[in-house]
């Protein structure tokens, strides 16, 4: 690798480094423009003192729902450097916030796919997002890929979309190579999608637990869920009442618990989003630290969940380039105060980000795409 201008390299001296898969012990992280370095490149870099705290990868939030240039600062702020939008629309709004310089990287389905008869479909009426059947399957997706989104988003809204319909989405998306998520917050949904042979469940059931049956197909079927606990403990907190027939927490975190334990892949992701009318908001990039603390409390470990948002999260939506520390990796970096395998909690403590090397700080104006005109 040859390193860059000096002016335009950072070293993290003396930190603890949780590389994506383990807390190391205390060492040096070059930052060498927008990508990590070498030991080699830190001669005449800018220095920061680590000591007393941990660096990680920027962390990964696998559900969104995107706004405007704000959200990407708020992100940031909590050092979330990479989101993964569920269902923002018109596609021209989601390309404004690509590629914005020293700010949080975005994928997006753009609009998700809808039944008109489901109460998503009749609350937002998605711009194009609305299939009333199999045969409009092919043509939503031929749409979804003219546009550049990055993966294709079905909800699972019941009464809604029937399997065939499902079926045919998934298989649509199949052959062009992109990656279903699909949204199942019930146990009926969570099958359906399953059946259809989607990639990613998003949501986690409210209504019953997976049952050993379901786990066993999520494992055969190479199956990853991103449970959006935040989320669910958010609508239980909203709607469910205490001993009443409805949500429930205690189903999305056992069924959780019980993937987790056979080796089904758990994502990181939070839902957050400031729509109208929904069942919860999770305030932008908090609402992922609450995430990690939630599925610790369904069984996985603080490094575990600390992987759920970066390397897995990573490798799961085909982001080779970041999730991990290491030379030649994206320069995507959250710099804590503490120690969060000893506490999940402690990645709240953020001391510095860093997005595509460029140290984010909340003081600077809205980032401009490189090369666009400032005007």
């Amino acid at each position: 690798m040859n390193a860059g201008p000096a002016a335009h390299r950072t070293v993290v001296a003396d930190v603890r480094v949780f590389d994506g898969e383990k807390l190391l012990e205390p060492g040096t992280v070059v930052i060498d423009g927008t990508v990590i370095g070498t030991a080699a490149d830190a001669d005449g870099a800018r220095r920061i003192d680590g000591r007393g705290g941990v660096l990680l990868p920027g962390l990964i939030d696998t559900h969104v729902h995107l706004t405007d240039l704000s959200t990407l600062r708020a992100f940031a702020s909590y050092g979330v450097t990479t989101v993964l939008d569920m269902g923002t629309w018109p596609a021209e709004k989601v390309d404004a916030l690509r590629g914005r310089t020293g700010l949080t990287d975005i994928r997006s389905a753009t609009v998700g796919a809808t039944s008109p008869d489901s109460a998503h479909g009749q609350r937002l009426r998605p711009e194009g997002g609305l299939v009333g059947g199999p045969d409009e399957a092919e043509g939503y997706v031929d749409r979804r890929v003219a546009e550049g989104a990055d993966y294709i988003k079905i909800i699972i809204d019941l009464p809604g979309f029937d399997q065939a319909t499902v079926d045919a989405l998934v298989a649509a998306a199949h052959r062009h190579g992109m990656r279903t998520v699909v949204h199942a917050s019930s146990l009926e949904a969570f099958r359906m999608a399953q059946h259809a042979g989607a990639d990613v469940l998003t949501h986690a059931p409210l209504d019953r637990p997976v049952t050993e049956e379901d786990v066993a197909r999520a494992l055969a079927g190479h199956r990853v869920v991103s449970p959006t606990l935040a989320m669910m403990e958010a609508i239980v907190a909203a709607v469910g009442r205490p001993g009443a027939p409805g949500p429930s927490y205690e189903a999305a975190r056992a069924s959780v618990a019980a993937l987790h334990r056979a080796g089904v892949p758990i994502l990181a992701g939070s839902d957050a989003n400031d729509a109208k009318g929904v069942p919860a908001t999770p305030p932008f990039g908090d609402s992922l630290h609450r995430e990690l603390e939630l599925l610790t409390g369904a069984g996985l470990s603080t490094v575990e969940a600390l992987r759920a948002a970066t390397v897995v999260a990573a490798r799961c939506f085909g982001l080779t380039d970041r999730g991990v520390i290491e030379p030649g990796r994206r320069a995507d970096l959250l710099l804590v105060s503490g120690d969060p395998v000893a506490d999940i909690r402690a990645t709240r403590n953020v001391e510095r980000v860093w997005c595509a090397g460029v140290e984010f700080d909340a003081s600077r104006p809205n980032a401009s795409r490189p090369n666009e005109d400032r005007r």
